[in-house]
């Protein structure tokens, strides 16, 4: 019998199947969002491996952001100078555990979420 733990997962795998490029790109803001809570959290609480980890999973969720940009347009070429930039400020946060610049970061991927979801 299979654990609420293993429905969920592949009910995760499922949704990520069947859902549109559109979706994902929401999905992978989604998870970079959480990452970014989490390294927030665990900067709070002084967990060094547990900021380190969520601040390279969010990392990660940029740099594939980056990749799947169509650069023939002028708003990719804004939003790859945008992700660059996180990528970045989340560096910063990694040596300085700095949440000013975690709530920068976080402020700006909201942006790109909230805006997304609009469109589709």
């Amino acid at each position: 019998m299979p654990t609420n733990v293993e429905t969920q997962h592949t009910g995760n795998q499922n949704h990520v199947a069947t859902a549109s490029p559109g979706e994902l790109t929401l999905m992978l803001y989604e998870g970079c969002l959480k990452f970014l809570h989490q390294a927030r959290v665990a900067i709070q609480d002084e967990n060094r491996q547990g900021k380190d980890a969520n601040i390279q999973k969010a990392q990660a969720i940029i740099h594939e952001l980056m990749t799947t940009l169509n650069m023939d347009y002028d708003m990719s070429k804004n939003m790859f100078a945008l992700y660059e930039y996180m990528n970045h400020r989340l560096l910063e946060v990694h040596m300085q555990d700095d949440l000013v610049i975690l709530e920068e970061v976080e402020g700006l991927m909201r942006e790109f979420h909230d805006t997304w979801k609009k469109v589709i």
